[in-house]
């Protein structure tokens, strides 16, 4: 039973945060950290992220990995199925 919820959380995953039906690893150049430290997000990164102003995006990090940027309501609808997933649990 606990690996059908794994299953399901993973497949969540591949939906909602990493979806891999097209290329998936982007290099989107440089940017440099303004005096209040600032930056600007470049505009092919913002197509296909679908970032428009006024979106709220959370800074997460890691220490060895760096830092990543993910749209507050992506993460918030990931979170709200797995909670579905959890509650709803497979009769399988």
């Amino acid at each position: 039973m606990k690996n059908m919820k794994r299953k399901q959380q993973e497949n969540l995953v591949d939906e909602m945060v990493a979806p891999r039906k097209e290329k998936t690893k982007h290099l989107f150049g440089s940017v440099k950290v303004g005096e209040r430290g600032q930056v600007v997000i470049p505009k092919e990164a913002r197509e296909i992220f679908g970032i428009v102003p006024g979106d709220i995006l959370l800074v997460l990090g890691d220490v060895e990995r760096g830092i990543a940027l993910v749209k507050a309501d992506t993460l918030q609808e990931f979170a709200r199925k797995i909670l579905e997933t959890s509650s709803h649990p497979s009769d399988e």
